[in-house]
């Protein structure tokens, strides 16, 4: 189930922010349990390429990709992390307003998995997407091709495993460990100043429905809930345990705001609610414990989205 805008399940597709589910396989490269070097180990090609043990069998991979395209922006942060050189990337992607994304890609041209002829094009020498894309045999006749089912490990797995994938694993693990110490050094400062009682709540807006969001839902839940160990109303969570979100009426909305609510807003959506007497009568609103984020660039779990919320929370929880 991709998370990126899940209330798209009752207009599009579901898609969803960042973040993922926690179960690993184990008989793939995907296993939190495989080593760096399990990629490597059983390589039989040049020096320029290994054997990558992707989740569809070993997949012949250069050793240091230079033309990337990603299909998917779901993992698009991922690999500029790593400071892989991308050549193709989605749409929404390049019109992610965080600064990391428009600074590496504004000059990446905008691509999907129907844009076979400019693909060709840019003579990419790896290309990654998600396992339900299109046309997946012929990108495998262009470039090596290898996809990730999304959610089926959590966000820091999963840079771990594209780290093994762009042989940037040293990378990819200083970057898992540098980040759960900062989120937990962070975490222990917000609880200590709001209590480590106070609920904390992330709602948004889509195509005129509100939403309230589980632990592993992009729009920050990952830090807020498992890094941070935060807690969330208890109505929320029982509300999100199935599908990891819930669709709420503004009439019951205050029910499920916690002492602390993180807004992921898209201004281009209907945020009239906040107009309301309910809205305007929740306590996190008369005690301005509401902070809003742009829903845009807060979406994804990928580490380059993970920065912005982090700094985004600091900032909002602590004034830093």
């Amino acid at each position: 189930m991709k998370k990126f805008l899940v209330p798209v399940v009752l207009t599009f597709i579901l898609v969803l922010s960042a973040c993922g589910s926690k179960e690993a396989s184990t008989d793939t490269a995907s296993s939190p349990a495989s080593s760096p070097a399990s990629s490597t180990a059983t390589s039989t090609a040049t020096a320029s390429t290994f054997t990558y043990q992707s989740e569809d069998g070993p997949v012949q991979v250069p050793t240091n990709p230079q033309r990337v395209v990603v299909l998917t922006r779901f993992l698009t942060g991922n690999v500029m992390a790593l400071g892989v050189p991308l050549v193709g990337a989605d749409e929404m992607s390049k019109a992610n307003p965080n600064p990391s994304f428009q600074e590496k890609l504004k000059n990446v041209e905008a691509v999907s998995d129907e844009s076979l002829e400019k693909i060709i094009e840019l003579k990419p020498d790896l290309i990654i997407g998600l396992s339900d894309i299109q046309n997946i045999d012929k990108f495998k006749k262009i470039a090596p091709t290898v996809t990730y089912t999304y959610g089926k490990v959590d966000y820091l797995t999963q840079q771990l495993e594209v780290g093994k994938l762009l042989n940037k694993q040293k990378e990819a693990q200083a970057w898992v460990d540098d980040f759960k110490a900062r989120t937990k050094k962070v975490g222990d400062e917000i609880k200590a100043k709001i209590g480590a009682n106070s609920t904390v709540s992330v709602i948004e807006t889509f195509n005129k429905q509100l939403y309230v969001y589980g632990d592993n839902f992009g729009r920050g839940t990952e830090i807020l809930y498992q890094a941070f160990g935060l807690p969330m109303p208890e109505k929320v969570k029982e509300a999100t345990k199935k599908e990891g979100y819930f669709a709420l009426s503004t009439e019951v909305l205050k029910d499920y705001f916690g002492d602390y609510v993180i807004f992921s807003k898209n201004a281009e959506e209907d945020n009239s609610f906040q107009n309301t007497a309910v809205y305007k009568d929740a306590n996190a609103v008369k005690n301005q414990h509401v902070f809003e984020a742009d829903a845009k660039a807060f979406y994804f779990n990928d580490p380059l989205s993970m920065e912005y919320q982090l700094t985004f929370f600091t900032k909002s929880f602590l004034g830093k």
